[in-house]
């Protein structure tokens, strides 16, 4: 035993040793995990106090959006902030909080380091340039956009960038994050799953965005379908079952009032959600976001809301 408590030691001074390599303070070695119950948080416009936010819900991790080309396969915080600068200042303050994050590559808006890198080598260089820019656990692939999830080419060329960016990470999670419709995965999405496995890229959960539907209905039980939908895609593909296959899933919501008129997200929805996602063990709950959990108009939510109410139900889901 003595021999075994010896390993235990050098193990942890190595992993402090490589937190003070990458410039980390040991709080980030904390076994926080960024995929699981992690609210997206955005550095424009809105709060932008991860720290405030994590003192007033017990949160531990946020998705950080987004990463995107600066107009070459070069990747920046909104395609012009450095990896550097502020951002990494805001990662820093958040572990020294104890919580950690995962960084969302894309988004709707903005240049697509999947479209501007020409291969799968040079995508999964740009990955790599983040993940080691802040010893990361977790990346989220957040392909919305028609440049990457409309292109059979530029899908394939992210899911070959998994692959080597896996190869190189073997304790990376990677999730991939898609639109949907109100019964799972649309063609593409169906196409991009396929392809997933038929490359081998190793993606550990895949999420789904269930709104922007209709003009209105009701959003637990629409997000329920869709996330179904998508449980039942992956047992088509993997050969799972129902209990893996939901291990393998998650959702993205959107707080309030969503980009659709008529189409909210309440609370009380919410709430509905949340209960589902345990019930079976989603790998991922989060919405669209921290910034917007508030009460009224602007930068909030659209509705009459406690602060941070979506936050801190997503800060109580364990899986």
């Amino acid at each position: 035993m003595k021999s075994v408590r010896r390993l235990l030691t050098l193990a942890v001074a190595a992993s402090a040793a490589m937190a003070t390599v990458i410039g980390l303070a040991p709080q980030a070695m904390a076994a926080v995990d960024p995929v699981l119950a992690s609210p997206y948080l955005y550095q424009w416009g809105g709060q932008t106090s991860p720290t405030a936010a994590m003192s007033a819900t017990g949160v531990k991790a946020f998705t950080l959006a987004f990463v995107l080309s600066d107009g070459t396969c070069n990747p920046k915080w909104d395609g012009s902030r450095s990896l550097t600068g502020s951002d990494k200042t805001m990662i820093q303050n958040i572990r020294n909080a104890g919580g950690d994050v995962i960084p969302s590559f894309g988004g709707w808006s903005g240049t697509k380091l999947g479209s501007k890198c020409t291969s799968a080598s040079a995508l999964a260089g740009a990955y790599q340039k983040v993940i080691d820019a802040y010893g990361l656990k977790a990346i989220d692939l957040d392909i919305e956009n028609t440049d990457e999830f409309q292109n059979a080419t530029v899908q394939d060329r992210i899911l070959n960038a998994v692959k080597l960016t896996k190869q190189k990470n073997p304790n990376l999670k990677v999730v991939i994050t898609i639109g949907t419709t109100t019964t799972g995965p649309d063609t593409w999405g169906k196409r991009l799953i396929n392809q997933a496995k038929a490359i081998g890229a190793g993606v550990d959960v895949w999420s789904v965005m269930p709104f922007d539907f209709s003009d209105g209905g009701d959003m637990a039980a629409l997000t329920k379908s869709a996330v179904d939908g998508l449980k039942n895609q992956l047992k088509t593909t993997f050969g799972w079952n129902d209990d893996t296959a939901y291990r393998h899933s998650g959702l993205s919501s959107m707080n309030g009032k969503t980009d659709n008129a008529g189409e909210t997200v309440t609370v009380a929805n919410f709430n509905s959600i949340r209960g589902y996602a345990a019930s079976h063990h989603l790998a991922r709950l989060t919405f669209w976001a921290t910034n917007r959990d508030c009460s009224g108009g602007g930068e909030c939510s659209g509705i009459s809301q406690d602060k941070y109410a979506f936050t801190k139900i997503v800060a109580g889901y364990t899986g």
